[in-house]
């Protein structure tokens, strides 16, 4: 009795399995490369997962993953399938949820059958040579980029060689080394052209015009006077006055002192003098340097000796 109570459970468990669930093709005979349907139907659409790819496929191929149709009250799956290789093939079982429990579909038999070709009325072809693809312009590309640095190559070194041909050897240029009494004099004159403290440039007038004479003392005299302060400038100078007997009377002395201090007021103590007094300061500039120029010496010859 129990057995038998079994045997009648499990009956109508498959009964409501197959009721539920339905799988079929629309063919099981195929020729190699053909196509076909295969379909899982459910009779629910509640809670239900359908397998998205089919799984333990052999040597069967899913060529297009259908979508989902929903017929009534039933959802409807559908797979286009095919197989390159003769033989017979399962599409095995696969597992469907439904309301959270598991449910395994039947397996379907696929004979898969050649292609059966009858020499004697079938004209056999030769194998055809490999053909070449038609050319494009990236198979020329890599030629016109080395043809453009070549061209580009040759154009700089004629460029370079038609400069090299043209071009004129510079000369160097000469530069004549003035005494200092004469570049003193010239940049007194330039100084004089640029009218600076007439344009109220007063601090940069005297700075230059005190350089002028410091610079010239500098190189005359061989004196640092462009690095020493006025004090100390006026106090070398009587000393060089005295050991050396450069005749300079304490006159010009006494005018380059004045004219130094005049200039450091200006320069640092923001002192502006008027405008007579600029000009007098500019002529005793040129008197100073005209009284500190050495006095050239006059060699006797042997002639004014027998006179």
């Amino acid at each position: 009795m129990k057995a038998r109570a079994l045997l009648i459970l499990l009956f109508l468990c498959k009964l409501s399995f197959s009721q539920k669930i339905a799988v079929k093709v629309d063919t099981t005979n195929i020729r190699i490369g053909e196509q076909f349907l295969f379909q899982i139907s459910v009779d629910d659409t509640s809670n239900v997962i359908l397998p998205e790819n089919l799984e333990k496929l052999n040597q069967l191929e899913v060529v297009n993953n259908l979508k989902i149709d929903t017929l009534k009250n039933s959802l409807v799956k559908k797979y286009l399938m095919t197989g390159f290789d003769s033989g017979a093939f399962y599409i095995p079982s696969q597992q469907i949820f439904i309301k959270n429990r598991s449910y395994i579909t039947d397996s379907i038999l696929i004979n898969v059958a050649t292609v059966q070709v009858d020499t004697t009325k079938q004209k056999m072809f030769p194998i055809k040579a490999i053909q070449n693809e038609p050319l494009v312009f990236d198979d020329f590309k890599p030629y016109f980029i080395w043809i453009f640095l070549s061209l580009l190559f040759i154009a700089v070194l004629i460029y370079y060689f038609i400069n090299r041909k043209n071009q004129q050897p510079t000369q160097e240029e000469i530069i004549i080394s003035l005494p200092p009494y004469e570049e003193a004099m010239e940049r007194l004159q330039k100084l004089d052209n640029k009218l600076l403290w007439q344009n109220n440039e007063i601090k940069k007038y005297y700075s230059e015009l005190t350089e002028i004479v410091r610079s010239y003392i500098e190189k005359e005299f061989k004196i640092p006077a462009l690095e020493i302060t006025t004090f100390e400038l006026v106090e070398v100078l009587y000393d060089f006055n005295q050991t050396k007997s450069l005749n300079i009377s304490k006159g010009t002395i006494k005018k380059l002192n004045t004219l130094l201090k005049e200039a450091d007021l200006v320069k640092f103590a923001k002192s502006k003098p008027l405008s007579h007094e600029i000009e007098e300061d500019r002529r005793n500039t040129e008197h100073v340097l005209n009284e500190l120029k050495p006095t050239p010496v006059i060699e006797e010859t042997e002639n004014d000796e027998l006179e």
